[in-house]
């Protein structure tokens, strides 16, 4: 689907202007994401394998759920609706736990160029995982990892294929987030 999407400065401020993602992707445009990472009480992570159709890093494993903010919504109504999207999960805009924003500003041989604020999120699972219903569209996968399995996947992502071996410093932000947490 290619849904209308708010343009942003390099700096992450309101433009007024609108474009639809393919434009976005196409011209470069800066723009919102939103990255929910979930938890559960023991410590474990919640993983999303992309889905073997997606444009970008297909099967790779990442965030719980992310997604573009729609033009005119708020970032945590729109990460209320991407849950509920890709993994079937409805949660209270409360659930969740802002720990930043990070950049993302890539272009990828497919063309796309990807120029992303990732405002992301840390919310505690409260169902077991057999309970989420991946989007076929979005996600090929789901699975739970210690913190110690996601580190040591991580410390060997140059050769292991699991993580955008690009985003490892952004994931020790995200283990370190939720070990202050459990």
């Amino acid at each position: 689907m290619d849904e209308l999407i708010d343009i942003v400065t390099n700096k992450g401020l309101p433009t007024g202007q609108s474009a639809l993602k393919s434009e976005i992707h196409k011209k470069g445009h800066y723009h919102n994401t939103v990255h929910i990472w979930f938890y559960n009480s023991n410590g474990n992570i919640l993983l999303q394998q992309r889905a073997a159709t997606k444009a970008i890093c297909p099967l790779l494993w990442d965030v719980s759920v992310a997604g573009h903010i729609d033009a005119g919504e708020t970032l945590t109504s729109g990460a209320v609706r991407e849950i509920n999207e890709e993994i079937g999960l409805t949660i209270q805009e409360s659930d969740l736990e802002k720990i930043g924003v990070f950049e993302c500003f890539q272009k990828y041989p497919n063309g796309i160029i990807d120029n992303e604020f990732h405002h992301t999120f840390i919310a505690k699972l409260k169902v077991p995982i057999i309970k989420l219903t991946p989007q076929k569209e979005e996600v090929e996968a789901l699975k739970l990892v210690s913190i110690f399995d996601f580190k040591t996947l991580l410390d060997n992502s140059d050769n292991n294929n699991h993580f955008v071996a690009s985003n490892y410093n952004y994931y020790l932000k995200i283990i370190s987030a939720i070990q202050h947490k459990v």
